[in-house]
This record gives C-alpha cells, sequence and structure tokens, in this order.
C-alpha cells in the first residue's frame, strides 16, 4: 500500500482564499493585510504616492515605517536636517513655531498686565501745628556772600512788561466762592488782590488773576486733596490770609531781598501772601514749564506756607518731581539751591528734578 500524502484538516482541497477588495481599490489578503497589486490589463491603475504628503504624520512619528515602500527617487535624493525634520514630524514642523511664538507673546502680554505700583506724590516736609503769627516765612536765603555774582539761575527770563514799584496798598478783587476741600480741621478763608498802581489788564484784568488763584486751590492736586483742609474765597470781612499781587519793589520789603533774586513769600505779621508780580509776568529760568504753571506753582507754594508747611525741601528723588516747597524759583538742582543757601536744609548732593506745580501730582 502506498503512502498518501497527509491532507490537511478540514477534509477539502487546498483552495487558496480569495483576495479581499478595499476602499481604495487594492486588494488584500485575509491573512496579513498586504497591499496586493490590481489586476488591471490596460495599465491605468496607479497607486497613490503617500511619500510626496510632506503634511503626513503619524501618532508616534519617531517609530520606524515597518517597511511600507518609499519613493526610489525620495530616497536617492539627499535630504537636510530641516527636510528630515519636516518629513518626520509633518505638520507638527509648521505647528511647533507658531504655537511657541504664541507661548511668547501670551507671557510678553501676561507681563504687561502685572500692575506696577503707581509713584509716590514728593512729600512736604511737616505741618507745623501753630499758626505762624509774625515773620517772613519762604524768604529768600541769607546765604553767605560767597554766591556767583551774576546768579544766572536767578535771572529772569524775557517777557512782558512789569511794575518796578507801586503804591504799597491793596484793592480787593470783587468775588466769592463756595467751599472746597472737606475742611475736617481747617477751612482758610481768603481774600485776592492786587496792589494799588499795577496795571492787570495786559494778562487778563483783575478778574483772570482771581480766577487763576481759585482754581488752582479748588484743583484735586492742590492742598483739597488733603481731607483736612478746605478753601473759601471771600470779599469781606477778615480773611485768614490775603493772597496779594504785589510789585517788584514792595514785595522786597515784604519779603526781604538779602540776596538779589526776585521772589514771593509769606509775611505772617501782614497775613498776606505776597505773589511777585515780576515773577507772575515772567516766570522763572530754573522752572522748565510754561507761565501758566509756574504761576500754579507760585500759589500752592506760598499758601503752603500760609497753612503750615514753614520749611523748603529739598529733591528727594533724582529725576523724579520737585516737592512743591522746594525753591523751584531758585532751581530744580539741589546743587544750585545749596550754593545759595550752604547752611540750609538743602544737600549738595547732585539730584535734579522736574518743575512741579502740584502738592499731589498724582492726585
Amino acid at each position: 500500500m502506498t503512502d498518501r500524502p497527509e491532507q490537511p484538516s478540514g477534509g477539502g482541497r487546498d483552495v487558496a482564499r480569495p483576495p479581499q477588495p478595499t476602499e481604495s481599490g487594492s486588494e488584500t489578503s485575509a491573512s496579513e493585510g498586504r497591499e496586493l497589486q490590481v489586476y488591471d490589463p490596460l495599465g491605468l491603475y496607479q497607486p497613490a504616492d503617500r511619500s510626496r504628503q510632506p503634511l503626513r504624520a503619524r501618532w508616534d512619528p519617531t517609530q520606524p515605517d515597518n517597511g511600507r515602500p518609499r519613493s526610489p527617487q525620495r530616497d536617492a535624493k539627499k535630504q537636510s536636517a530641516i527636510g528630515r525634520f519636516v518629513s518626520t514630524y509633518g505638520w507638527r514642523a509648521y505647528a511647533l513655531p507658531v504655537l511657541l511664538a504664541v507661548t511668547v507673546l501670551v507671557i510678553v502680554d501676561a507681563v504687561r498686565a502685572v500692575p506696577m505700583p503707581a509713584p509716590a506724590d514728593p512729600g512736604f516736609g511737616a505741618l507745623s501745628p501753630d499758626k505762624a503769627e509774625s515773620g517772613i516765612i519762604g524768604a529768600p536765603p541769607a546765604g553767605d556772600g560767597k554766591f556767583p555774582a551774576d546768579l544766572p539761575l536767578g535771572a529772569l527770563p524775557d517777557g512782558g512788561a512789569y511794575v518796578e514799584r507801586a503804591a504799597g496798598t491793596w484793592r480787593v478783587v470783587p468775588g466769592t466762592s463756595p467751599q472746597v476741600g472737606a475742611g475736617t480741621e481747617r477751612v482758610f478763608r481768603y481774600t485776592v488782590e492786587v496792589e494799588d498802581g499795577i496795571d492787570t489788564a495786559p494778562f487778563g484784568g483783575d478778574a483772570a488773576v482771581a480766577t487763576m488763584v481759585e482754581t488752582t486751590l479748588a484743583n484735586p492736586k492742590s492742598w483739597t486733596h488733603d481731607t483736612r483742609f478746605g478753601f473759601q474765597r471771600i470779599d469781606t470781612g477778615e480773611p485768614d490770609f490775603r493772597l496779594s499781587l504785589t510789585s517788584r519793589d514792595t514785595t522786597r520789603n515784604a519779603c526781604g531781598f538779602e540776596i538779589p533774586i526776585d521772589s514771593s513769600c509769606y509775611n505772617a505779621g501782614l497775613d498776606r501772601v505776597v505773589l511777585s508780580e515780576v515773577r507772575w509776568v515772567r516766570g522763572a529760568l530754573a522752572f522748565d514749564g510754561d507761565i501758566g504753571s509756574y504761576r500754579q506753582y507760585q500759589i500752592n507754594h506760598e499758601v503752603g506756607h500760609a497753612i503750615g508747611y514753614h520749611s523748603h525741601q529739598p529733591c528727594e528723588t533724582d529725576g523724579g518731581l520737585a516737592p512743591i516747597m522746594m525753591q523751584q524759583t531758585f532751581g530744580t538742582r539741589n546743587n544750585d539751591i545749596a550754593l545759595l543757601d550752604p547752611h540750609g536744609v538743602v544737600p549738595a548732593d547732585g539730584k535734579t528734578c522736574r518743575f512741579n506745580p502740584w502738592p499731589y501730582p498724582r492726585g
């Protein structure tokens, strides 16, 4: 009996399982799912060349291609490092730089959005508990006689005409105002006056002078920022002090003139805030602002003396705003003021401030 070859289990002929068609038109075997060639007697079918799709990307681009064929033409061409990176990572290679740029912009915007602490207002010294009953407050420094003869910073700028000598008496400018400021501790009543013999028409008339005084003290950047103080303009009765526009010669008599620099002051014995008409018209070289800002400084500085801030102040922060009680008519550099008054409160420390007409410039 001849041996017969062993038949595979199942009992029938070994018949190959027909290939299974796929959606793309190719056929796969049941065992591997590998792509087979489509029967195409006319040679019209061409499989898609997936190797030429630069944005293709696998879930894990670092894994090998598992034997997937590559285009011979593509493999023959040597790629740069950037080309290999793009080929490996596909669309990720384009997305990463965009995401990096967006991240940088978000970080920069977040840093800018962090609120920075607001710079503090410059100080103005201690408030005297008692109202001065006599004496000149805010007079020019006595000096020691060694200051420059020409005093360039004290020289007057070019400008309009002023009165050298007037009558030595003052007229009250008519007009009143409601109280400004809370005045929880003190409400100061004041008059606005002009020395007889001064013609105020070139700078708007008496009413314009009064308006400048009134609006300056009502400004929230002025002394009313401090709720302790209030102000009210009157034109009859006895005021707490008189804001008086005064000629050059009368100002020198009321304020002293030991150093030949025109300046204003508060004369407590006269209850008079003496505003130099020379400075009202011309301003000051050391004060680098316009004439309106200088007049606001002139009012706020001398009223500061009248309400109790008797001492002058130095520049506190180099490059910062000058304190309102700094003698900005003489300079906004500590060294300049120290040269005029070497034994005064201002040190020769090289600090330079910017002009400032307000007690509370950020109020």
